[in-house]
Parts: C-alpha cells; structure tokens; sequence
C-alpha cells in the first residue's frame, strides 16, 4: 500500500489546486454577466442569425473521417514497434486492418463527404439526383386504371 502514497498524494495536491483556483478566481474577479458577454464569441463576427438546431450531415461525414484516421494511426504505432517478431500473421492482419479502414474511406467519399466547391455542384446536376426526378415521373404506376373514375 506504500507504494501508492506517491500517487495518492499527487491525487490529493492536483484536487487542492483546483479547488483553490477556482475559489480563488470567485473572489478575485467575481462574475458580472452582461449581454454582450454572453454571446459565444466567433471571431469577432456577430451572428444575424439563430444556429441551425442540427448540424449537417456533411459536418458528421467528416468526423467520421477524422475518427477513422485516428483509430489507423492509434493501431499503427503498436504495430511498428513489433512488426519483426509478429512475421507474416502481422503483416496479414495489418493488410486486413488497412483493407477495413480504407473501405469505410471510399464508403465515406462515395456518400460526398469531401464534395467541395466545383465538385458538389456537379454532384447535384447528377440525372439521378436531377430536381425534375419525382415520384410522379420515375414510379409506374401499376394497378391504377379505373381509380380516378371510381373517386
């Protein structure tokens, strides 16, 4: 139980700083909320506009991007240090692992997530993304005859 006093301590002494500059920052400099100070500051451009109450899916499609990198290069870093003793198996699963992560990359850039400027534009004039394309003039109507009449 030795052993953990060090820790423990170090435990005790980082909590006690906190609480002593929080306190501290109450007393010194006590808060005076005004309108203009609790506005989220965006690089000195004053919002005309509530926030959209959700993002975009475009905003997650990058995340997820960001997210999938990150856990490749968190795998990666292992892998380097004993590539020589893992031999072939390594080198098998590490192709598998980089097959995975590089399929959820096209996944992610065939939904448009990186369709920026140019790109996205051209992206919408798609035939299959066309705004003349309707329920009314892609689906054939089966079984409709004589409906209008009845009604």
């Amino acid at each position: 139980m030795g052993q953990y006093l060090p820790i423990f301590a170090l435990l005790v002494l980082a909590s006690l700083f906190a609480a002593v500059s929080f306190a501290a920052s109450r007393l010194l400099n006590p808060p005076h909320p005004t309108p203009a100070k609790t506005v989220p500051y965006e690089c000195g451009i004053i919002d005309a506009k509530e926030p959209p109450e959700r993002f975009p899916v475009k905003f997650f499609l990058v995340a997820m991007i960001f997210i999938v990198f990150d856990i490749e290069i968190i795998f990666l870093y292992p892998f380097a240090v004993v590539y020589r003793s893992l031999g072939l198996f390594g080198l098998v699963a590490l192709a598998i692992f980089a097959a995975l992560v590089f399929e959820s990359f096209v996944y992610l850039i065939s939904n448009g997530a990186l369709d920026w400027g140019p790109a996205k534009h051209l992206r919408r004039r798609s035939p299959m993304v066309d705004s003349l394309r309707t329920a009314d003039t892609t689906v054939k109507r089966v079984g409709t005859d004589g409906r209008e009449a009845a009604a």
